[in-house]
């Protein structure tokens, strides 16, 4: 071997990489190039590596010397692209077609600074800390593939826009800039994140029982009703006319287009069972029947606990506290409603008004923080039940971590400048109640809870 070849110098001066000669890279670029076209064209082939394999027969070249095999260089090639084509490993770099993602909201939650949490409550409506619990049991349902394009959405980046979405009610196209994802990709976080807060949580909205059952009784009994377990009332989640619907269907009696939730809730404020999704013109009574509620009490799976005597022998298992719109039963107790009536009435309907007085707490807490439920807004008639649900189950989970409630959430400015409290959706019963305030003592309130009772 002369020392031209050895030092990697060919015959005629020119320097040679690795001891191919000119023309052999010339060939070898030419090759590399059809095969990156080919690997395009055929990437989703079945016979893609019985085409490798008869290809590496033709481009084998014979060699001499210590020089490089240019058939193992091509089959090298071949294999990086078919590993490439068939996303075998992910890109290093993304595509330069894709966007690239920017700062924004999300950025500035992912800082830390003395800010931190006042930011993250304003944003999110709760702690650094709390939000990291939840990313924490939701990561395993959320996390995604990496693609062939760019590193996709982390969860807890996909959680943070739909708690942000959830929280000032801004639509797609607006909270999207700030998260610095699509529209496409906004929908579908959402969608993502409520499936996965469902499977997480599947016993946050439950019936009380053990302990928690007796703080519950006992809150309520304080309140003069012993023995009751929450109180039952309903809301309209103002909407949007549906475009695929009748919206007739969804007009209530303010002539405004909403869908209606029936919640029950403690004296803590927590919501024990919700039901949503019937039209806003649906009547109380008829979401009563068609609720799982009302199948659990009939058969006596709702109540069920030791019994307690009240006056007039009336002897109860437990009720809910109700307004005029739900019909007097063993198991709802009502107001007596009417304008002339009879000082004991009147006594038993202020108490029983002041307890119930729990309900619009919970829906000023449960629509104050997730202004979403709120607002007017366009929706998806199909995910807006889930998402209320999952509402409720996150107004479960800051209430048992002690997420304190800011009441200036509760009033806004309108179009006229005024300052107003919001309208939380909860329509008045047809029939009046008396307003009438006085005070009674604990035997002529029970008295009256067991007139109540006898007159269902």
């Amino acid at each position: 071997m002369s020392s031209e070849a050895a030092s990697g110098m060919d015959v005629g001066g020119r320097a040679g990489r690795g001891g191919l000669t000119t023309t052999e890279r010339t060939a070898i670029a030419a090759v590399v190039s059809v095969v990156l076209f080919r690997c395009q064209m055929a990437s989703n082939d079945a016979n893609f590596k019985a085409a490798v394999r008869a290809r590496r027969k033709l481009l084998a070249l014979p060699t001499t010397g210590p020089c490089l095999d240019v058939a193992a260089i091509c089959d090298a090639v071949l294999e990086v692209c078919y590993a490439m084509g068939c996303g075998g490993f992910p890109r290093a770099t993304p595509r330069w077609w894709v966007k690239r993602r920017t700062g924004g909201t999300w950025e500035d939650l992912r800082q830390c600074d003395d800010a931190t949490d006042d930011y993250f409550k304003e944003k999110l409506r709760m702690s650094p800390r709390v939000f990291r619990e939840i990313t924490e049991t939701l990561s395993p349902l959320l996390q995604r593939r990496v693609t062939f394009y760019r590193v996709p959405l982390q969860p807890d980046h996909i959680i943070a826009y739909a708690l942000y979405r959830w929280a000032t009610g801004e639509t797609y196209d607006n909270g999207t800039c700030s998260f610095s994802i699509r529209r496409a990709s906004s929908i579908t976080a959402v969608c993502d994140v409520t499936a996965a807060l469902l499977t997480a949580y599947p016993n946050k909205i439950s019936w009380p029982t053990g302990l928690q059952k007796a703080v519950v009784l006992r809150a309520i009994a304080d309140k003069g009703f012993p023995n009751c377990h929450g109180c039952i009332h309903y809301t309209h989640i103002y909407i949007d006319k549906p475009a695929n619907a009748n919206g007739k269907d969804y007009c209530d009696r303010r002539r405004r287009f909403s869908v209606q939730a029936e919640v029950v809730v403690d004296m803590n404020l927590r919501v024990l069972d919700v039901f949503v999704g019937y039209p806003g013109s649906v009547h109380d009574m008829r979401m009563l029947n068609l609720s799982s509620l009302w199948v659990r009490a009939e058969s006596g799976q709702l109540f069920n606990g030791p019994h307690v005597m009240l006056p007039f022998s009336v002897r109860t298992n437990g009720y809910l506290l109700g307004d005029n719109g739900y019909p007097q039963s063993e198991w709802i107790v009502v107001p007596y409603g009417g304008l002339a009536q009879h000082p004991t009435e009147a006594r038993f309907d202020n108490k029983q008004k002041t307890a119930r007085g729990a309900v619009e707490r919970a829906f000023g807490r449960l629509k104050g923080m997730w202004r979403l439920f709120l607002r007017t807004h366009k929706c998806n008639t199909d995910s807006l039940p889930q998402q209320f649900v999952v509402v409720c189950i996150l107004h479960n989970i800051l209430i048992d971590v002690g997420v304190p409630f800011d009441d200036n959430l509760l009033w806004e400015v309108g179009p006229d400048g005024v300052r107003r409290r919001v309208d939380l959706g909860m329509h008045q019963p047809l029939r009046p109640e008396c307003m009438e305030s006085s005070t009674g003592d604990a035997l002529i309130l029970r008295d009256a809870l067991a007139e109540r009772m006898i007159a269902q």
